[in-house]
């Protein structure tokens, strides 16, 4: 094992700035590392990442700690047959006619909303003005929640996710998150309790009556998921919308090639995701000793497994650095489901749930982007700057256009 001052820190302001170097040293020379200040053993192969995706000797035990202080327990947690019957009871919203009839109607309404905004004005952040906004407004107008409290749930995503990258242990952070999970709280239960005496066509009804094999979601099981679908359902979509408009404007050819045929989009998405994915890393662990490259990882060590370096792994990818829609070693077929090769919804039995929400938000977001703004460049001299470890993405992406 070689100690973490001999290689890359990803708690360091020049992995910060730009972690692919990093990732590529990681990858070459130290794919078992174990990182003192996390008190994690980091990997960065695609073939050890997939391993820790997929095989049931790593669990999701380390959410214990680092979800349930602000989420409450929610279905990462679990395993087995439990696992099995709380994912089923939600799964069905995120998929198939209840999707695409029930909420897509609700996402396209959000997303012409933001637009319309900033249609006639001939720029617009990206970032600040349609991504951070999308998918929080989408996930709350889903729960059929009131408009006027939209913004308190930007507030909340903003604390959750700043709690979750939180690697340093920030206790301002930590006091934040746990401030949070109670305003949270206080705020959806009642929410919940009134819904159940008052269903609806809405995504909070549906989980209120939701029943398999005798088994109900309690009104704390709700709140947890409502907690987890703000954090990972926004800050995939949040990031991903911003990065792919981003990626294809710094690509002249490949923009002129989606806005011609939109057919390109899930492609386009699924390379998103491979080359610069909203989540960089997450964390597993073993429930026995696991030998993985580089070494041996204990049981009950905690391993953070980097999606961005293995999304990156040339030992896998053809020219990884490389951003390209049209590459064929990144089917899109198969890249929102648990068979994707790339890792940025996880893989096997923790695939994210949200994965086709995410793909039908950016299949709007995007066709209506690329409907208003047909001739979009970035803003003259800018240079982007990405921002974020734990999750990362463009802090800003200035846009200029004809207004229409």
């Amino acid at each position: 094992m070689t100690a973490a001052k001999e290689a890359p820190d990803i708690l360091s302001p020049e992995f910060a700035i730009d972690p692919n170097p990093s990732y590529q040293v990681l990858r070459d020379e130290f794919p078992l590392l174990w990182h003192e200040a996390t008190q994690s053993y980091i990997v960065s192969r695609y073939a050890d990442v997939k391993r820790a995706f997929r095989e049931p000797v790593f669990t999701t035990q380390n959410y214990d700690w680092q979800l349930e202080p602000v989420h409450g327990r929610t279905i990462l947690q679990l395993d087995g047959r439990e696992h099995a019957v709380r994912r089923a009871l939600v799964a069905p919203a995120f998929r198939g006619s209840e999707l695409h009839e029930k909420f897509l109607p609700v996402i396209k309404r959000n997303s012409r909303a933001l637009i319309d905004r900033f249609r006639g004005t001939g720029s617009v952040d990206l970032v600040a003005d349609y991504a951070t906004k999308f998918p929080i407004n989408v996930i709350a107008d889903m729960l059929g929640l009131r408009e006027e409290d939209r913004g308190r749930f930007q507030g909340w995503y903003t604390a959750i996710i700043a709690f979750l990258g939180n690697l340093s242990q920030d206790p301002d952070v930590i006091e934040a998150g746990m401030r949070t999970r109670t305003e949270f709280a206080e705020y959806m239960i009642p929410v919940i309790q009134d819904r159940r005496e008052n269903l609806g066509d809405d995504l909070l009804s549906t989980l209120c009556t939701a029943e398999i094999d005798g088994t109900k979601m309690s009104d704390e099981d709700i709140k947890a998921f409502c907690s987890l679908l703000l954090a990972a359902g926004g800050e995939t979509t949040d990031k991903a919308i911003a990065a792919l408009f981003l990626n294809l404007l710094q690509h002249p050819d490949q923009f002129a090639a989606v806005r011609a045929d939109r057919d390109l989009i899930p492609q386009a998405f699924a390379e998103t995701l491979r080359f610069s994915p909203p989540v960089h890393m997450i964390m597993r662990q073993p429930a026995e000793d696991v030998e993985l490259s580089g070494g041996v990882v204990p049981r009950g060590s905690t391993v953070t497994c980097l999606i961005g370096a293995a999304n990156r792994d040339d030992g896998h990818y053809s020219h990884p650095d490389r951003f390209d829609v049209f590459r064929e070693d990144l089917p899109a077929r198969t890249a929102f489901t648990a068979a994707a090769d790339h890792l940025s919804f996880a893989l096997g039995r923790h695939f994210c749930v949200g994965a086709l929400l995410a793909k039908s938000e950016i299949e709007v977001g995007i066709n209506d982007l690329l409907d208003a703004m047909p001739d979009a460049e970035l803003a003259s001299g800018f240079d982007p700057v990405e921002q974020g470890v734990f999750t990362r993405g463009p802090q800003s992406v200035p846009v200029r256009f004809t207004p229409n």
